[in-house]
């Protein structure tokens, strides 16, 4: 990350509020309910949700008690509610050898860049939907006992619940995969 680009994030004020919202949803709570819980007022974490007002850690404690989750978790969801969020290249080591996230924070999308040879023995299996785009280079994958071979510019969807494995088949290929996150149910709602 660049200094400029730090700077940015660091003066950037925890934005709690999506998370919050979604998580009482996910629940069925009304803002009474939470305010019930909590012993918080109803306004407050009207502009809580509303990005209007920041809570204090052991406010938000006493929220994310109310809502059957930590601090953290909240905290750690907060990202999703970025509209925008550059990850510049090189900015990041990557996950581990030629995988790199595209995506900071838990959000209801999770994109991965896979460079270079893949182990072509591992198969997979998602919950949730797929798509694989050939940034460069060639592909091989194998799903449902077919074999798709992808060149530079293809794509491949695979429905949540396809078995498949996949392997580069030439120099300096790039491979960019997004899918719906783990971490979302088919209803959309984040799992704890």
């Amino acid at each position: 990350m660049g200094a400029k680009d730090k700077d940015d994030k660091d003066k950037e004020p925890l934005r709690v509020g999506s998370a919050v919202r979604r998580r009482r949803r996910a629940l069925d709570l009304t803002l009474a309910a939470v305010a019930a819980r909590s012993g918080l007022s109803v306004p407050f974490l009207s502009q809580i949700e509303n990005q209007r007002a920041r809570p204090s850690m052991r406010s938000l404690q006493r929220v994310a008690d109310a809502l059957e989750t930590t601090a953290g978790q909240l905290i750690a969801a907060s990202d999703s509610a970025r509209t925008v969020d550059v990850v510049r290249a090189g900015a990041d080591p990557g996950l581990e050898a030629r995988v790199r996230s595209l995506v900071r924070g838990q959000h209801q999308l999770r994109a991965l860049e896979f460079t270079g040879e893949q182990d072509a023995g591992r198969e997979f299996q998602h919950r949730n939907d797929e798509l694989m785009y050939v940034a460069d280079g060639a592909a091989e994958v194998e799903a449902e006992g077919r074999a798709y071979r992808l060149e530079r510019g293809d794509t491949l969807f695979l429905s949540g619940g396809v078995r498949h494995r996949w392997r580069a088949t030439a120099p300096g290929t790039r491979i960019l995969v997004v899918a719906v996150a783990g971490h979302v149910d088919a209803t959309g709602e984040l799992r704890r």
